[in-house]
């Protein structure tokens, strides 16, 4: 149950940061839950492995590296879901970084909620 109401939530701030970036768009509300899951699904899988395998420049970056990995997880999702378009990298990168903001906001409400 909490995991769908976290998917729920992030496909909520998919849809909320399609209408405010003009250069993501996202179809229907079907398909921000479909984003939600994928990113989810590729976080789990694909990051640990970009990780460790871009790790010396994320060294070298002092971490930074580690926000071109997200946008290219989102750039990710963009090639696998018909219905989520993301123009480029500086836009995915925006996308990510306004994404943790925003999921961490609805997330933080959720919890207050249950106390």
């Amino acid at each position: 149950m909490k995991f769908i109401l976290r998917m729920l939530l992030s496909a909520l701030a998919v849809v909320i940061l399609a209408k405010i970036l003009p250069h993501v768009t996202v179809d229907t509300y079907l398909t921000a839950f479909i984003v939600a899951i994928v990113l989810s699904i590729l976080n789990l899988i694909v990051k640990p492995i970009l990780v460790i395998l871009t790790l010396p420049v994320t060294i070298v970056t002092f971490g930074l590296f580690l926000l071109i990995i997200n946008a290219c997880i989102i750039l990710m999702a963009d090639y696998f879901i018909d219905g989520f378009s993301v123009d480029g990298l500086w836009w995915a990168l925006l996308f990510s970084l306004l994404l943790s903001f925003l999921q961490s906001i609805l997330f933080s409400l959720l919890k207050e909620e249950k106390k």
